[in-house]
């Protein structure tokens, strides 16, 4: 497939819809005109600007079929440049939706925080109508998506407005996992293979932390949440776990802490001991993820842990009487089909934890799973998202957070549902990008939003073994989040 622009510098946001259509496809991008680009399969994608008015067009083709759309828009509109973008994605859309008979329940929406853009309209003083038309008639989405997104909007609504002014929550990466799930893509390692880093691994970043509570123990923020991730966090001994954990509440301040999570994700490491010391040392909250509650699909994504053994974890956890447990489902994985699906959205509902994610598979380029995508992509994972969704509404949970990934089967989401008032407050300040972050470990992301709602990214080095041995030089780095914090925001 062939891109052509003329006129226009869409690219990111067009190709965007594009994929919606034809994913998990490379394609040819050209922004001059030329003959030989019109031979095969291609998009047309021109802003011709005359006078007084500008005409947008897209004229498409696939397998010989040709569709194409028009529209004229006065030079002087306001916003410009963003409503010509708008309206060529609406016509770019509605000719792939011809020619390839497929849609796409977001519809134009491509951005992975659609929740962010409908909180800005309530902000702006728009009613429910307003906002469902705009996501309806101007961006094409489908109306139980618009109804998901708005119900999560307004279940945000207490923690957003809630949220200080001067507070930070606080990422620590623990990058270690005993096997790696073929369709993971983060930056981890198997135990197996590494498991002589792990000591080093801990001592540096109890350094970190105790460098970093003490850059920024006099500035006045309060720690709001803290999120051990990964990885997988559990994947630590008992007694690494406490030292981490006890290094933080040495160089925190944990007075206005209102919440604490250590991801425990894979069944086959938990142990009572694990849990108690998390318990001990803070948490209230942990996330047990089964992914799929059918052992046949656990082996095919190289998950080596059985249905039961996660149910033992989850019952473990009740037992030591964490205050919320969050358990992850993810639709579309290979060999798994609806009625599997049902199941384990049925069970993970009688077993009634306070937090349910439903994700929906993404390809992803680094994931082993990459390789085989042609045997997922047709997966009915739509079918699956949407009977968990109806079964998670009847059972009491509401949405309250959501976001979208690249190549996500069938352009869907994954949604993070709760009981009332257990709500993950750490979830809804990343995602919707209205909190400060600093993340200690290797892969972590630090993400710093200033008062004017600027953000800056600052990343320690990816793997275990570079941040060991490039150590000293990030803890450099470290100065240049005090540094942007003491200007921009306190």
């Amino acid at each position: 497939m062939t891109l052509i622009f003329s006129g226009n510098d869409f690219k990111y946001e067009l190709e965007s819809v594009v994929k919606l259509f034809i994913p998990a496809t490379l394609f040819d991008i050209y922004y001059d005109i030329k003959t030989e680009y019109f031979s095969g399969d291609y998009c047309f994608i021109r802003r011709k600007k005359g006078k007084e008015k500008s005409c947008l067009y897209t004229i498409c083709r696939i397998d010989g079929k040709i569709k194409y759309k028009i529209k004229r828009i006065l030079n002087l509109t306001d916003n410009y440049e963003g409503s010509c973008e708008i309206i060529l994605a609406r016509l770019l859309f509605m000719c792939m939706s011809e020619l390839t008979g497929k849609s796409a329940k977001w519809g134009i929406l491509t951005g992975i925080r659609p929740v962010k853009r409908i909180n800005k309209m309530l902000d702006s003083g728009m009613s429910k109508d307003e906002i469902e038309k705009e996501l309806s008639e101007t961006f094409l989405c489908d109306k139980e998506k618009i109804k998901i997104a708005y119900k999560t909007a307004l279940t945000q609504k207490k923690a957003l407005e809630n949220l200080s002014s001067n507070s930070f929550s606080l990422y620590i990466s623990i990058p270690f996992c005993p096997s790696r799930c073929s369709y993971c893509s983060f930056v981890s390692q198997s135990v197996e293979s590494s498991i002589r880093l792990i000591p080093e691994y801990v001592d540096r970043l109890c350094d970190e932390i105790a460098y970093t509570g003490n850059l920024i123990s006099c500035n006045g923020l309060k720690l709001d949440t803290i999120y051990f991730g990964g990885g997988t966090p559990t994947s630590l001994e008992a007694n690494q776990l406490e030292k981490v954990m006890n290094a933080i509440s040495r160089h925190f301040d944990l007075s206005s802490l209102r919440e604490y999570t250590v991801e425990a994700g894979r069944a086959d490491t938990i142990t009572r001991g694990k849990l108690e010391v998390i318990k001990s040392c803070g948490a209230d909250r942990v996330s047990i993820n089964p992914q799929t509650m059918n052992d046949n699909v656990l082996k095919a994504i190289d998950r080596r842990h059985t249905v039961k053994q996660f149910v033992e974890g989850y019952t473990l956890a009740r037992e030591i009487r964490f205050n919320s447990i969050n358990t992850d489902l993810i639709a579309g994985l290979p060999t798994d089909t609806v009625e599997s699906f049902k199941n384990t959205t049925d069970e993970i509902i009688a077993l009634d934890p306070e937090n349910v994610t439903v994700h929906t598979l993404s390809i992803k380029r680094a994931a082993d799973l990459n390789r085989r995508s042609d045997t997922v992509i047709d997966n009915p994972a739509e079918q699956m998202v949407d009977y968990a969704s109806k079964r998670l509404m009847e059972s009491g949970y509401n949405p309250y957070y959501l976001y979208r990934q690249k190549n996500m089967l069938e352009n869907l989401e994954n949604v993070g549902w709760s009981k009332p008032g257990k709500e993950s407050l750490y979830n809804i300040y990343i995602m919707e990008e209205n909190q400060s972050i600093i993340a200690l470990g290797a892969g972590a992301s630090t993400k710093l939003v200033a008062r004017n709602g600027h953000l800056k990214r600052i990343f320690n080095y990816k793997f275990p073994l570079e941040y060991i041995k490039h150590f000293d030089i990030m803890l450099e780095k470290k100065k240049e989040v005090w540094g942007f914090i003491e200007k921009n925001i306190l």
